[in-house]
């Protein structure tokens, strides 16, 4: 049975771009099913699926985004209403690959519905912003951007080329599949730093020798975002989230955060947990010149030339440590929190610059006093990195896991 790629675009001002592109990828075996998302004109040829049906997906008014009078409704009506008809269309089995093409305004459409797909389902956004950040795109999700050099406006020399290489591309992934790899384990994720690299790396080890498959993020805020997305996917079986700092650049504004929900995504998955104020002594900034005014009387440490770390206060401490008291409290699944009390980083053990046993109390302290009485909190008398922390990380999540 031939695979289908689901083509999503705005046919009117970009019709015959889409028309040329559907047959190039049909005349490679594949199957199309077209839809329909332009608003200012007459579809250039039939779609599977008309903006008609999109805009009710959406349960909006299509006389009035129609209208041009309200660009910025019609943007929004259609992402919604896409991101809808596609996830229906995913549901039913109809869709094995995903492509669109357009500017900044069809690429915010076309990604919002690609969004909603599986990390691993074939998703190709040829973009006029494809050679710039197309973090806000992309989100946590695999989507393949390629440039589209000139407008997707018509055909040229240049723009016959690309359409072509797009429609060979998308072809081949929904195409090709992966060789068989055996019994696949279940997957653990783990979030680590530099400064958590030891003990993530010591619990990985205990993990994988008894079965598991750990794949490893780096707290980077895409990092955890995308940790996060694939936990809400159902792709996870547990979390190991041992490196919790991109909460620190949440609350002093640095350039790692993950959002302010971060932590939140195993407990809203229902699966077992371990929670670790790892790194929550650091928020990151840039170079030297990059950190903000009001933290110039704080302790700063250069990680290296383009990375400068802020010793995280009390105050602030508190804050992390009742948020990941309250994404405990909202665990369906087993759930502990482990505290490392002879500190939370490599940077932060004693004689190192980062040492700060009052502002690591507060931390834990809002933790204790934060969690609902039943969920166990295991108090360590050692650093993150030491060993006997680590280990009993690992200890404690197999527990959880044999106990399912």
């Amino acid at each position: 049975m031939a695979k289908t790629v689901v083509i999503v675009g705005a046919l009117d001002t970009k019709g015959e771009d889409f028309r040329y592109v559907k047959e190039l990828i049909e005349g490679q075996g594949v199957a199309t099913l077209v839809v329909d998302f332009g608003v200012m004109g007459p579809p250039a040829f039939a779609p599977d699926v008309t903006r008609e049906a999109v805009v009710a997906a959406a349960g909006g008014d299509l006389a009035r985004i129609t209208s041009g009078d309200h660009k910025d409704e019609a943007m929004q009506t259609m992402a919604a209403g896409l991101a809808a008809v596609v996830g229906k269309l995913y549901a039913e089995g109809k869709v094995d690959g995903i492509m669109g093409m357009g500017g900044s305004g069809g690429t915010s459409i076309a990604t919002t519905a690609m969004r909603v797909l599986p990390v691993g389902v074939p998703k190709l956004m040829v973009s006029t912003m494809g050679g710039g950040d197309v973090s806000a795109f992309a989100g946590t999700k695999d989507i393949t951007f390629m440039p589209s050099i000139v407008d997707v406006a018509g055909f040229n020399r240049l723009s016959r080329a690309i359409y072509a290489n797009a429609a060979g591309a998308i072809a081949g992934m929904v195409k090709i599949e992966a060789p068989a790899g055996g019994a696949d384990k279940p997957i653990v994720v783990a979030s680590m730093f530099g400064n958590t690299t030891t003990a993530v790396e010591h619990a990985k080890g205990l993990v994988e020798a008894k079965g598991y498959e750990v794949l490893v993020f780096h707290a980077t805020g895409s990092g955890g975002r995308a940790m996060e997305g694939l936990i809400a996917d159902g792709f996870i079986t547990a979390s190991l989230d041992m490196t919790t700092t991109e909460l620190a650049d949440e609350i002093c504004g640095g350039m790692l955060s993950a959002g302010p929900e971060r932590c939140l995504a195993a407990s809203r998955a229902g699966i077992p947990a371990v929670l670790v104020p790892g790194c929550v002594d650091m928020a990151n900034f840039g170079g030297m010149e990059t950190v903000p005014e009001k933290y110039h009387d704080r302790t700063l440490y250069k990680w290296n030339p383009n990375i400068t770390l802020l010793r995280t206060n009390v105050e602030e401490n508190r804050w992390m440590g009742e948020k990941i008291a309250a994404a405990a409290n909202a665990a369906t699944a087993p759930v502990a929190v482990l505290l490392p009390l002879k500190g939370v980083s490599m940077l932060d053990s004693e004689g190192h610059e980062f040492w700060d046993p009052e502002a690591d109390g507060a931390c834990f302290d809002a933790i204790r006093s934060g969690l609902k009485p039943g969920i166990p909190l295991i108090e360590v008398d050692a650093n993150i990195n030491d060993p006997e922390f680590s280990g009993k990380v690992a200890e404690t999540l197999l527990e959880m896991l044999a106990g399912r």
